[in-house]
């Protein structure tokens, strides 16, 4: 990892242990952050979706964020500043500059499907905060698509600094290396990390790390540093389990297969409901499969 750009590398997008009564454990919420550090990964990107941020109350995601600090250290910390306006978004910018945070991971706005201007206006406001942003291009579940030519001129206005991609688009890397050769490409979809990296990626904002960090860890060095061989087998191995990254589902998959692995996944916040049957049991599978492999 470089301290300077805190982005690159593998970031984990944090899943966020619960107590039963789902409160939030933030005793196991230190513990996890340091656990992944010490099994390989750079850093870590608490209240993301992954992170349940939506159902935090304030007061909650502001602990998130300063015990991951207090666990890691604040240049490994690129926290999640979603929110329906920029100025509630730039509030959580300021919050993670003044807990010692490297950057910020930033959504488009999100409550409404906003024009480019509005865009524009959305990642000018933030950056005013004064830390380093990467954007996040989601255009599934947010119906704003930052294509390469936004998040070119983002760029090149300095708005931002980095861009997770979630779009799945793989040609989008080589389109955004023309148009922006700066701006640090980060994988941002779990079952596309082996063909971004192949693209060029500089860093992975990973969800699957959450359960089985050393293998995801060992993959994404070989996909970046060439080695296709030991990528390809890796890849091939974990993609029943990467895959549920990009499904509706992803928070309880991780979470279950956290379980699954020892760790603590454990339940999630409403209107989040537990997996059916048949997900249950494909989670599972994929899960004891892997960890049968070696891959814990």
């Amino acid at each position: 990892m470089t301290d300077h750009r805190p982005w690159r590398g593998v970031l984990v997008a944090t899943a966020l242990p619960l107590h039963e009564d789902l409160s939030v454990d933030h005793d196991a919420y230190a513990e996890h952050c340091a656990w992944l550090v010490a099994n390989g990964c750079d850093g870590v990107v608490p209240n993301g979706s992954l992170g349940e941020y939506q159902v935090l109350t304030p007061e909650e995601r502001t602990r998130v964020v300063e015990t991951a600090v207090a666990a890691v250290g604040g240049a490994r910390v690129v926290p999640g500043v979603a929110a329906y306006g920029c100025a509630e978004a730039r509030r959580w910018a300021e919050q993670a500059r003044e807990a010692g945070c490297g950057a910020v991971m930033l959504l488009p706005p999100n409550a409404y499907r906003a024009d480019e201007r509005s865009v524009l206006a959305h990642y000018a406001e933030v950056a005013r905060a004064g830390l380093p942003v990467v954007a996040y291009n989601n255009p599934v579940d947010t119906k704003v698509d930052l294509v390469p030519e936004v998040l070119a001129r983002l760029h090149g206005e300095g708005h931002i600094q980095a861009v997770k991609e979630f779009s799945g688009d793989v040609r989008r890397a080589y389109r955004l290396a023309e148009l922006a050769p700066e701006l640090d490409l980060l994988a941002g979809a779990d079952d596309v990390l082996l063909e971004l990296a192949i693209a060029g990626a500089k860093g992975w904002i990973a969800g699957y790390p959450n359960a089985l960090p050393a293998a995801c860890v060992e993959l994404y060095r070989a996909a970046v540093t060439g080695d296709l061989v030991t990528a390809g087998r890796l890849y091939r191995q974990l993609h029943p389990l990467l895959r549920w990254d990009s499904k509706v589902e992803f928070v309880q998959a991780i979470k279950h297969s956290m379980d699954l692995a020892g760790r603590h996944g454990g339940p999630c916040r409403p209107p989040r409901v537990p997996l059916q049957p048949d997900q249950e049991a494909a989670v599972r599978a994929a899960t004891e499969k892997a960890l049968a492999a070696g891959l814990a």
